[in-house]
């Protein structure tokens, strides 16, 4: 995947997974990052448990992306204290 399919899935994945967790954005940039790392994140917990990580700018990777997403948002949360909703 393109390094423009990684950022929009990120976006995505980052977007949705915010308003999962707090039910508002952490902003442009850090939903970004944390949907990208999320979405690592996702593959990394999917292969753990024999399923296949992201595979490309799909439903099924922006699945992946938005559980690794809610994962490292709700870590975020935990490690910063930050939890305004």
């Amino acid at each position: 995947m393109s390094v423009i399919g990684w950022i929009v899935l990120g976006l995505v994945a980052g977007f949705i997974g915010s308003k999962i967790v707090n039910k508002s954005g952490q902003g442009f940039i850090l939903d970004i990052v944390l949907g990208i790392v999320g979405a690592v994140a996702g593959g990394f917990i999917f292969s753990l448990f024999g399923a296949t990580g992201v595979t490309g700018f799909n439903i099924y990777s922006l699945i992946v992306a938005v559980i690794g997403s809610v994962v490292v948002l709700w870590l975020y949360h935990a490690i910063t204290g930050n939890r305004s909703a």
